[in-house]
């Protein structure tokens, strides 16, 4: 820390970029992801680099999935791919609420 906290008297946090959920929140709230970071870094610390990516790697799967949603958005691509194909085949209707060919409401 240096003599003089100079980030702090400019408005600048430039230390906790590596945690992004653990930062301040508005209104103090934790952030979305935060528990799952807690996680990870809980699990890796005092491991030592090498360790920590072989022995955390669920808490860190799950941190990056709650960040990035790349699980989900891959599941929601494979539901709309078979919907696509059972309107094809004819064996599913979607209602008139799904369609953009509803009579506008007043």
């Amino acid at each position: 820390m240096p003599f003089l906290d100079l980030q702090r008297q400019m408005g600048l946090d430039m230390d906790r970029w590596l945690l992004r959920q653990s930062t301040a929140q508005p209104y103090g709230n934790a952030g979305a992801c935060h528990a799952f970071e807690r996680e990870w870094v809980e699990c890796g610390h005092g491991l030592g680099q090498t360790r920590a990516r072989r022995e955390c790697r669920p808490e860190y799967e799950d941190f990056m999935e709650c960040m990035h949603r790349t699980k989900l958005a891959a599941r929601l691509k494979k539901i709309l791919e078979q919907r696509d194909k059972m309107i094809k085949e004819g064996k599913y209707v979607p209602p008139d609420y799904h369609s953009s060919q509803q009579e506008p409401k007043p």
